[in-house]
């Protein structure tokens, strides 16, 4: 019991900042714009966490500094492709390259030094008595809590709130939704922006919870991994909270595999998170190709308001 408990907990830890980037992801696409710019996000938001942090040793100004960085990236992206209507894909893949150029330049002074300030615990010990389950969220960290409490915020958002349907309506016809009097690019805007922020909050609890040193392309792909998740999770924050913890699952076994000795190739352990997840998509892919697609229907799709008289 206490060795699933561990891997459990060490399964959540890996999962939680893939976690963050795929509810960002959603929200944004949810309005009908496509986000790749996860990975390039999630490294400006972790080396903006260890700057800001080890220059003032203040965790809450390491968060406000990645959500203003951050944001300041996600408005870019939604001028670019709301406003200036340019394509998305290329905007999203222009913002991975900026954000893992940058990120690697301004990260070169502080490779490799340990962050002076951990994210808080919270101390549930009267939970252990509880088989598996207890042991396993009595000393999970806020960064863990807040991603849970965020699943189920989201999930609530767009399912069960106007403002949610609103959006779910601007990502599905925007044009019937402009008729209807909902501001198509304030909603448009608002996605983009917070998702981005949430991506850049998936960077910055990889390096404050699960790796706590800033090494250059230390994200090792996982953005590129949350966009395969949306699509794995159907657009759902409740399935991304399975997926991403699957993938922390993964990556979690494949690690304890090589501490065990395993004769299995370290590379190719390194790769199975990532081969498991392709394979999903196949799967799912196929097992879906006669049903009606769970994606907002005008993804990717500029909306250019007609004049009216």
């Amino acid at each position: 019991m206490e060795l699933l408990s561990q891997l459990l907990a060490s399964a959540m830890a890996a999962g939680t900042p893939l976690l963050f980037a795929t509810l960002g992801g959603i929200l944004t696409e949810r309005s009908g714009i496509i986000q790749l710019g996860a990975e390039g996000l999630m490294l400006m938001g972790a080396v903006t966490a260890a700057a800001t942090l080890l220059a003032t040793g203040s965790l809450l100004l390491a968060i406000a500094a990645v959500v203003a960085v951050t944001g300041a990236l996600g408005a870019l992206h939604a001028f670019l492709t709301v406003t200036l209507r340019s394509n998305q894909i290329v905007s999203g893949l222009a913002l991975t390259l900026f954000g893992g150029g940058l990120s690697a330049y301004w990260g070169q002074s502080i490779t490799g030094q340990p962050m002076p300030v951990q994210v808080p615990v919270a101390d549930l010990s009267w939970l252990n008595p509880i088989p598996v389950l207890g042991p396993l969220v009595s000393h999970l960290n806020l960064f863990t809590w807040g991603s849970l409490l965020l699943v189920v915020v989201l999930w609530l958002y767009l399912k069960h709130t106007s403002w949610g349907l609103h959006l779910r309506a601007v990502g599905d016809n925007p044009a019937t939704a402009d008729v209807m009097g909902i501001p198509v690019q304030f909603y448009r805007y608002a996605a983009v922006i917070v998702g981005a922020v949430l991506m850049g909050w998936g960077g910055a609890s990889l390096l404050l919870v699960f790796s706590p040193t800033w090494i250059e392309g230390m994200t090792a792909g996982r953005g590129w991994i949350a966009i395969a998740l949306i699509i794995f999770a159907r657009w759902n924050p409740l399935y991304a909270l399975g997926a991403a913890y699957l993938f922390g699952l993964l990556d979690t076994v494949g690690f304890r595999l090589q501490l065990a000795g395993s004769p299995i190739p370290p590379y190719f352990l390194k790769m199975l998170p990532y081969l498991i997840t392709i394979a999903v998509l196949i799967l799912v892919g196929w097992r879906t190709k006669h049903k009606l697609s769970a994606s907002p229907q005008a993804l990717g799709l500029p909306y250019i308001r007609e004049q009216r008289f």
